[in-house]
């Protein structure tokens, strides 16, 4: 799992549009925020629906497997953010701590790198519907130790959640 070259073309050609804000809202030693605001062209039921089937939407590249076909997420509270590995192995991403459709998605937990250290963070996905468009901001706040410092690597972690917003909209406006 790391950032690729197209990913990071990816995410720069959405912020180009206007359409998206991204940020390092704040990054120490101990702790980041990364924040992405997104307006996707569907309401927000339709937006939920994808956003609980990762599978649709979360970039291959950024899996232990290869293969985002191999996500699931369990949208209820204890739900697990999972990817089946082969011959029967599995890693749990996050747990969904908080749930409520077309609204707000939380998950705790740690990705990627972050699951082989002492840190742990919450993903955020808040869900504003108007007027047949939804308005998805996603907040990664992450704190504990990783060794060199979580402040080192924030800006990664902003340019892959960034694509995976990216990816959220294309899928839910069925680009």
């Amino acid at each position: 799992m790391k950032t690729t070259t197209a990913a990071v073309a990816l995410l720069a050609a959405t912020l180009t549009t206007g359409a998206a804000r991204a940020e390092v809202v704040d990054a120490q030693p101990n702790g980041f925020e990364v924040k992405h605001e997104m307006a996707i062209a569907a309401p927000a039921s339709a937006v939920w629906a994808v956003l609980v089937q990762p599978s649709k939407w979360w970039a291959s590249a950024h899996t232990w497997s290869g293969s985002a076909a191999n996500l699931s997420l369990g949208a209820a509270s204890g739900g697990c953010f999972c990817e089946r590995l082969p011959n029967g192995g599995s890693v749990l991403h996050m747990t969904t701590v908080y749930a409520a459709p077309s609204t707000r998605l939380v998950l705790s937990g740690a990705l990627g790198p972050l699951q082989s250290s002492g840190a742990t963070g919450a993903l955020t996905f808040l869900l504003a519907e108007k007027d047949g468009r939804t308005t998805v901001t996603v907040t990664y706040d992450v704190g504990g130790y990783f060794k060199g410092g979580l402040d080192k690597i924030a800006g990664g972690v902003d340019a892959v959640v960034g694509q995976q917003v990216a990816r959220l909209k294309a899928a839910s406006e069925g680009k």
